[in-house]
């Protein structure tokens, strides 16, 4: 599945950026923040996967959206105040807009199934 592979390989970046800026900024509550809201994603993810049933799923989904949409928030915030560069900040945040563009798709694919009974 794509949304599975690309919401871990979004994870390891979230966990591997986590480790350099601890090393190298001490900015250390907001680090926290962005490594459990970016980590949270795929989490959530993975648990739909075996939802009990299509509301649980989107549930999950929606969750996770919402995760990616905090992880957008930690993002902009370390690059308005200088934490993190341009290039960090737009590689993360495209990679995060891009989960969210498919968490959508997928939330509206499940609703419209809802309602159809399937």
């Amino acid at each position: 599945m794509v949304l599975d592979e690309k919401s871990f390989l979004f994870a390891v970046r979230i966990v591997k950026f986590y480790q350099y800026m601890m090393n190298n900024k001490k900015e250390f509550v907001l680090f926290k923040q962005i490594l459990r809201s970016g980590t949270s994603i795929g989490a959530n993810i993975k648990e739909a996967k075996y939802a009990q049933s299509v509301a649980d799923m989107i549930s999950k989904y929606s969750i996770a959206r919402k995760e990616a949409n905090e992880t957008i928030y930690w993002l902009k915030l370390l690059k308005e105040t200088d934490i993190i560069d341009d290039n960090s900040y737009n590689s993360l945040n495209n990679d995060c807009e891009e989960l969210i563009k498919i968490l959508t798709t997928s939330i509206k694919t499940l609703k419209a199934k809802e309602s159809n009974g399937n």
